[in-house]
């Protein structure tokens, strides 16, 4: 409730914009809604509104992009043996799944391989690069990895292998030597925020040419772009023009339930296979049971999940991954306690940057733990555990806080490290844990000060209970998804409500009643586990909001209900009489 409120944007006052919404066939409320989103002209507006492929850059536009793909078009069709690697988070397997599967319509055999995360690690290894050549792969593709794998390509090199890499994260200072390197950070182009599965989709696209120069068969690609959605919102990019048009056509074909696996994993989380998701119930509801699997090491059911194309054995599948789940579920509950009591300790003793650690916390659940922690703290956190003779942690980090950057200043106290500036990874010898948890600390304190800054709440507007109520507008909003960085979900203030009523149901769920005095109008929203909730005690009370009105399409009835996000004591109650 402490949270401050400020504008999301500071642009001068709309302008008259009913000819451009007429032009638009939208309203003159989503027209300014969007001016003041930066979209100052219809076109704008037109493209926003409707991202279509057509609007995708095209491989030639990507330096090195086509010719990359040339030589991968040059390499298959010699008949070189093919494996793509790739990484067990979500945006790993969609990206490995979706190079077999194009490549299958194309003729081709490609094995795969994704690394345990309890066993392997993250990225390539020298040794990997030896046993893959004792299994007689010739041409090695990444997807979402291989960057920082210097030693790694040298040594597939040194075997005669063909090696691809395909990646989004943060280059080092030195490149692999890589027979091609496709990684949009490296070059000035729109589409440096591209998940790795993005990256592997215009890779794939490049190929689809390169092949039919070649003369083999176009392939239709759009059957692949839920994949691309999936992957691409889990990884939490920058929802970038480019990113934008893939997540939007991707969330359409996600919607068709086409996949198998899809359709599976929805009727596990109590939806229809057809049903159009949400940008959030992909991120919380699929996303987490994709990555169930990688986190406890069985990322082949995900994958195998996403490429059957047999119902029965789809439902089996995402059964396994919804239990997977489950147990992920526990195991995060027991290790937040323990690590929020440490966390606690060192807020409590002023620090900044907080590191805490434990030797039997599972490596694969701390990152959602660091998550947890800087949500309730507000100070960037690392979570580290043993990993056999090393320590291992994860990271995640507030805003105005670059965690890959304070990384780098401590890498000398790595075995290995990496990331973006809001989450990262960490590998560390026992002996360096108290020097970097000391060096960690001060580099927050150096950058946020002493004392943390809770999240602001950015409002779009004040929108009345009339107009949340209308269910015209609410479908006009909905054009606005998928929601994510860089294109988040619109936030309105309402003028001063009264509590009407609140419940308390089983499970941490809280159900809040208000009605706006000038509309008479009386809306329900929800709060779990207390999070935002307004008190049974303050009933008759005068508030004002900072909420999203959604259509809730639960069991095929249509209401309106209310994302709280914050709320204030209205400071002229008095008045309201």
């Amino acid at each position: 409730m402490t949270t401050p409120w400020t504008p999301r944007t500071q642009n001068s006052p709309t302008p008259d914009l009913t000819e451009t919404a007429a032009r638009l066939e939208i309203s003159p409320f989503l027209a300014s809604l969007l001016w003041q989103r930066g979209f100052t002209s219809a076109e704008d507006m037109a493209l926003y509104l409707a991202p279509n492929l057509r609007h995708l850059m095209r491989p030639v536009e990507w330096p090195g992009l086509a010719e990359a793909a040339a030589f991968l078009a040059s390499e298959l069709l010699a008949g070189r043996t093919f494996l793509v690697w790739g990484d067990y988070d979500v945006d790993g397997i969609t990206a490995t799944a979706l190079v077999k599967e194009f490549l299958a319509a194309h003729g081709f055999s490609a094995r795969h391989h994704i690394p345990s995360r309890l066993v392997d690690g993250y990225g390539l290894t020298p040794v990997a690069m030896e046993r893959l050549h004792a299994d007689g792969v010739e041409l090695l593709l990444t997807v979402d990895c291989g960057i920082s794998d210097v030693a790694a390509v040298e040594r597939a090199r040194e075997l005669g292998m063909t090696v691809v890499i395909s990646d989004h994260h943060l280059p080092g200072d030195v490149l692999p030597p890589a027979h091609a390197v496709c990684n949009p950070r490296i070059t000035d182009s729109d589409c440096r925020s591209l998940a790795g599965v993005g990256v592997a989709f215009m890779l794939m696209a490049a190929l689809n040419s390169a092949l039919v120069e070649a003369g083999r068969q176009r392939v239709d690609m759009r059957p692949l772009l839920d994949l691309v959605a999936l992957g691409t919102l889990a990884d939490v990019v920058e929802l970038s023009p480019q990113n934008r048009i893939l997540a939007k056509n991707g969330m359409l074909t996600l919607a068709s339930g086409a996949r198998p696996g899809i359709a599976a994993l929805k009727n596990v989380c109590n939806q229809t296979p057809s049903a159009a998701l949400t940008s959030s119930q992909v991120v919380y509801m699929l996303a987490p049971r994709i990555n169930a699997a990688g986190r406890l090491g069985k990322s082949e059911l995900a994958l195998e999940l996403l490429l059957t194309r047999d119902r029965a054995e789809a439902a089996r599948l995402a059964g396994e991954l919804d239990e997977l789940n489950a147990a992920r579920r526990e195991e995060e509950k027991r290790i937040l306690e323990e690590a929020m009591l440490q966390a606690q300790a060192q807020a409590e003793a002023g620090r900044m940057g907080l590191v805490v650690h434990a030797p039997h916390w599972h490596p694969g659940i701390i990152g959602i733990v660091a998550s947890r922690i800087v949500d309730a703290l507000h100070r960037p956190t690392v979570v580290l555990c043993d990993d056999r003779l090393h320590i291992k942690g994860s990271g995640r980090s507030v805003a105005g806080f670059d965690l890959h950057a304070a990384l780098t200043a401590c890498s000398d106290l790595f075995l290995a490290f990496g990331g973006h500036r809001q989450a990262a990874g960490v590998t560390l010898a026992p002996g360096k844990l108290q020097e970097f948890a000391r060096r960690f600390d001060e580099r927050a304190l150096e950058a946020l000060g002493t004392t943390p800054a809770p999240p602001q709440v950015s409002v779009d507007c004040e929108l009345p209970f009339n107009l949340a109520a209308d269910f015209t507008l609410l479908k006009e909003l909905e054009l606005l998804q998928p929601f994510g960085p860089g294109n988040p979900e619109p936030v309105f203030s309402s003028p001063p409500v009264e509590i009407k009523a609140v419940h308390t149901r089983p499970g941490g769920l809280t159900l809040m009643e208000f009605t706006d005095q000038g509309s008479g109008i009386t809306l329900r929203a929800k709060s779990w586990n207390g999070q935002k909730a307004v008190n049974a005690a303050m009933k008759g009370s005068f508030v004002r909001l900072a909420y999203t009105p959604r259509i809730d399409r639960y069991n095929g009835a249509a209401t309106v209900d209310l994302k709280l996000r914050d709320w204030m004591p209205d400071t002229g109650a008095s008045d309201n009489g």
